[in-house]
């Protein structure tokens, strides 16, 4: 054989070889990344659907409590209370007539009018309404569906099946204003709260008794919906299939402890237009796998013939590289070795500053009681005292980022009341002389408590109100600020006086940086520096939020601590 054709059988069979590698490997990544693309519409779309479920909930909350609010406010009117403690019941419904004029609804489609009213007596009893009484209408039969074993004390919810469709039902004790005892209750009907707020791929609908009630909804889809609540797992969303097209079903609770049967809050929604998304996805996903394949055959012929040339090269470049990593290794050693040497410099350096600084300082303060030195000089010598102070705070500080930089600070950590933290620095902040004409509010919820060490805690909030304090204007305010945000306390420091220049907030946090309007502020640059630092040595952040129009304000996050034992 020719060593030509031994070569063009070797290229034939490699090129044979890699299409079928690229074609597996390319019909497994179409199918993931048709499966995962999938999964994520149908994701966005169910977190859609919660995201509006939700805040029409909210909206449902706040017309429930609308509702029980007005029962609460009949419940306490004089002259049904008369009626009722006298036994004068030939006189009840002619005097609510006049306390529930403005509370009944004429044509009963007002969301925050009554449909009906009824009273029950001491014994749970309906106390029927005169034909004359505009009480709303009631069969007999719904009338004994609203009477109950026992007299509720608390108000209740529950809903009531009438011509087909639902009423929600809210009972307000009446309280004697003699005994303090529950003698009555009045039942308000109303129409329940419409869920859909006008989604066209959401229908709701409420299960109760057994019976499931949806406006518009064919009776074999009312059947499913109830067979899907009796099974009662509580496991929803539920994907069901109604008329061919699947579904998602929600449900929740409406009457939680109520002496009336359990009402359910059932939604459905449609994901027919998932699906549509997602083939038309599925579509796209081939043809891109048609054209990627066309590609990589391409690609393999190409690298087939490539493969087959003498690799001299390669090895060539191959060892040229591990020289060069050799090299850049070795560079890298240097550079750690030298950034250790400086950071260990730096602390001992600090550390032995402490020594002669502290000398200086007592020999400075013991000659400011010489009884020769005059006025002028004992100026000068505290001057150079609060010159030694200062070194002494840069000195402190300086030795803790070499400890910061040199990864050896380990907080302890405990459970910290941030609310008694806040107000004592607060306290703190306004016995300094100067600050006392500045009004500091304090706006922290009681009993949250952060993950940390007090002592590097108070350094980071003490740091954050003397920058308040120092950059304020005569007469300004500092506002402190706290909330939960999911498993952070998110706590905002801010203060009225000149904002910082917009250049300069972007270097405000580096080291022995001091912005323009700095310069005649007492301060050496690294406060906010160590603020930060500690703050991502527990978990948190720092951050400037805004500063501008006479207004900047800090942010500072730390992890909540759930423990339950405080500190």
């Amino acid at each position: 054989m020719k060593p030509t054709s031994g070569i063009a059988g070797f290229r034939i069979r490699l090129l044979l070889g890699m299409m079928l590698v690229v074609s597996a490997v390319t019909a497994l990544t179409l199918w993931i990344a048709q499966h995962r693309v999938s999964t994520d519409v149908r994701q966005q779309m169910q977190q859609a659907f919660l995201n509006e479920t939700t805040a029409l909930q909210q909206a449902r909350e706040v017309r429930h409590a609308a509702l029980v609010e007005r029962s609460r406010v009949l419940a306490r009117r004089p002259r049904i209370h008369a009626a009722l403690e006298d036994d004068a019941r030939d006189l009840l419904y002619p005097n609510a007539e006049d306390a529930l004029r403005d509370t009944m609804d004429k044509d009963a489609n007002h969301a925050l009018k009554a449909r009906f009213y009824r009273f029950l007596d001491a014994h749970g009893k309906v106390i029927p309404a005169p034909p004359a009484a505009p009480a709303g209408r009631l069969s007999p039969a719904e009338e004994a569906a609203l009477s109950l074993p026992e007299l509720p004390r608390t108000q209740q919810v529950g809903y009531l099946a009438r011509e087909g469709a639902l009423d929600e039902i809210i009972a307000a004790p009446i309280i004697s204003t003699e005994s303090e005892e529950v003698i009555a209750n009045i039942l308000l009907g109303f129409r329940p709260f419409d869920v859909e707020g006008g989604n066209k791929n959401m229908r709701a609908g409420i299960w109760t008794a057994g019976s499931m009630f949806m406006d518009g909804c064919p009776p074999e889809t009312l059947a499913l919906l109830s067979r899907v609540m009796s099974r009662g797992d509580g496991r929803f969303p539920v994907e069901i299939d109604i008329q061919g097209t699947p579904h998602l079903v929600f449900s929740q609770l409406l009457n939680p402890d109520s002496v009336f049967p359990p009402a359910h809050e059932v939604c459905v929604y449609s994901l027919d237009a998932v699906e549509q998304r997602r083939k038309s996805l599925r579509l796209q996903i081939l043809g891109a796998g048609g054209l990627l394949l066309l590609g990589a055959g391409t690609a393999s012929h190409i690298i087939a013939g490539r493969l087959a040339m003498p690799v001299t090269q390669l090895a060539a470049d191959s060892a040229r590289n591990a020289v060069r990593r050799e090299q850049a290794e070795a560079a890298l050693e240097l550079t750690n070795v030298e950034l250790e040497r400086s950071m260990r410099f730096s602390a001992d350096t600090s550390h032995q500053l402490k020594t002669p600084i502290t000398v200086l300082r007592a020999g400075l303060e013991e000659l400011g009681k010489h009884p020769g030195v005059t006025p002028a000089m004992h100026g000068e010598i505290g001057q150079l005292i609060q010159q030694t102070s200062k070194l002494s705070v840069m000195i402190h500080d300086l030795l803790l980022l070499s400890r910061l930089d040199a990864g050896r600070l380990q907080p302890r950590m405990e459970s910290i009341d941030m609310g008694l933290l806040v107000d004592s620095l607060a306290d703190d902040l306004s016995a300094v002389p100067g600050a006392t004409d500045l009004e500091v509010i304090v706006d922290v919820p009681p009993d949250l408590h952060v993950r940390g060490e007090k002592r590097y805690v108070s350094m980071i909030l003490q740091n954050l109100l003397e920058n308040a304090w120092k950059y304020n204007t005569p007469g300004g305010s500092i506002h402190i600020r706290g909330e939960r945000s999911g498993e952070l306390l998110a706590l905002r420091v801010g203060n009225t006086g000149p904002p910082i220049p917009a250049p300069m907030q972007e270097h405000i946090f580096e080291r022995f940086h001091r912005a323009a309007m700095g310069e005649n502020v007492p301060g050496h640059g690294l406060g906010l520096n160590i603020a930060r630092e500690l703050a991502l040595l527990h978990g948190g952040d720092l951050r400037l939020l805004s500063s501008e129009n006479s207004w900047t304000e800090f942010e500072i996050t730390l992890p909540i601590s759930n423990d339950i034992h405080r500190a």
